[in-house]
């Protein structure tokens, strides 16, 4: 699984791609890993109290990558977490599990994460005896989108959806990998707005044909890119 992904792209380059009200993100490019903020897109919903307004516009909004971990668990590991020694739940690998399952039944918690390209863990070691690290990306879209879900506690956070990893991830030796979701607006729009019903079928891995790895994990979106 990825534990860095990179998202090279600006506030307004993300906002227009996927049809969303970026504000004034700062957001100007650059890698996240575990514990960092980062830029989401939500149904724009999170702030209006019961179902929502069908008609609001989607939001950008920044929020930290790991969310807190079930209370039984946070508090053995309380001081730890209180002095940054533990990230939070980076990626939902049992939808259906009582902690995830009431926030991934209503839309307005689903979320896009936006990105560019992700790193993911190889086999072996480099001549310094350090772990290989790949950098992945589709083929079909520069800047994509994988299927997040977020929460509100103490922290605005979010994490991402995985399944089973395709070809090209076992060939890293991977069994697991992020969800991502293809180009199609329709897709984007049954992950933030539809049935759990319907928006878990998107729980599926992205075709190994259209996957590459990247030289150094970099692929700018200029600001004027569509």
């Amino acid at each position: 699984m990825s534990v860095l992904y990179r998202l090279d792209a600006d506030a307004a380059a993300i906002a227009r791609r996927f049809g969303a009200f970026a504000g004034d993100d700062p957001w100007a490019g650059g890698y996240i890993s575990p514990g960092r903020f980062a830029p989401v897109i939500t149904a724009g919903r999170e702030f209006i109290a019961g179902p929502g307004a069908p008609g609001q516009p989607r939001r950008m909004t920044p929020r930290l990558w790991g969310v807190p971990p079930p209370p039984k668990v946070m508090a053995k590991v309380s001081a730890k977490v209180l002095h940054g020694e533990r990230n939070g739940v980076l990626t939902v690998r049992n939808p259906q599990s009582p902690f995830w399952i009431s926030n991934l039944r209503n839309p307005e918690f689903r979320c896009l994460v936006p990105a560019t390209a992700a790193m993911v863990w190889g086999k072996g070691t480099d001549h310094e005896g350090r772990r290989l690290r790949h950098w992945i990306a589709p083929t079909d879209q520069r800047l994509f989108a994988f299927a997040g879900v977020w929460k509100d506690s103490e922290i605005p956070s979010f994490a991402l959806l995985t399944c089973k990893a395709n070809a090209f991830l076992r060939g890293y030796g991977h069994e697991t990998m992020p969800v991502i979701l293809p180009p199609d607006p329709a897709v984007h729009k049954t992950w933030l707005h539809a049935s759990w019903t319907r928006a878990q079928e998107l729980l599926t891995p992205y075709s190994s044909s259209l996957m590459r790895e990247t030289a150094a994990g970099m692929v700018v979106i200029p600001p004027s890119a569509p």
